[in-house]
């Protein structure tokens, strides 16, 4: 449940938002903050400048936490982001083990005021060859 000490944090987030934008990327920012509210890591969108689809900074302060705390300490820590994460992010999110995430626009409302991106879905086919990949993937599970 989100508090009163989660709003200039929240802030913050659309405020890095803000400087993504100015730099030429779209508008997203977000922080990685410990239960104490000290901020660990801020980052920023930087799809264009970095010709890079992934650079979210959902998605960059996922791989930061993962690579650079212990799992307890990630399982401490609030994301603050300004806009929710999309699936992709909020996978990368999952498996860092971050505790919360704390957003301001949901991906419902962003819907409302971005154009579309004018792309179709992927198609995607399966699952198939069950017991060729469980043969692949089986022993790395239950080693």
């Amino acid at each position: 449940m989100m508090t009163p000490d989660d709003l200039p944090l929240l802030r913050r987030a659309i405020t890095l938002a803000e400087e993504a934008s100015a730099d030429g990327n779209p508008p997203f920012g977000s922080l990685l903050a410990t239960r104490e509210g000290v901020i660990l890591v801020e980052e920023r969108n930087s799809t264009l400048t970095d010709r890079d689809i992934t650079a979210h900074p959902e998605l960059k302060l996922a791989r930061w936490a993962a690579r650079e705390l212990t799992p307890e300490a990630a399982a401490g820590t609030t994301m603050y982001t300004s806009c929710e994460p999309c699936g992709m992010c909020a996978a990368a999110i999952q498996v860092a083990g971050l505790r919360r995430v704390v957003f301001a626009l949901s991906g419902e409302q962003l819907l409302t005021i971005r154009p579309g991106s004018g792309r179709q879905p992927v198609p995607q086919d399966g699952p198939a060859l069950w017991e060729e990949v469980r043969a692949a993937v089986a022993p790395y599970y239950h080693r």
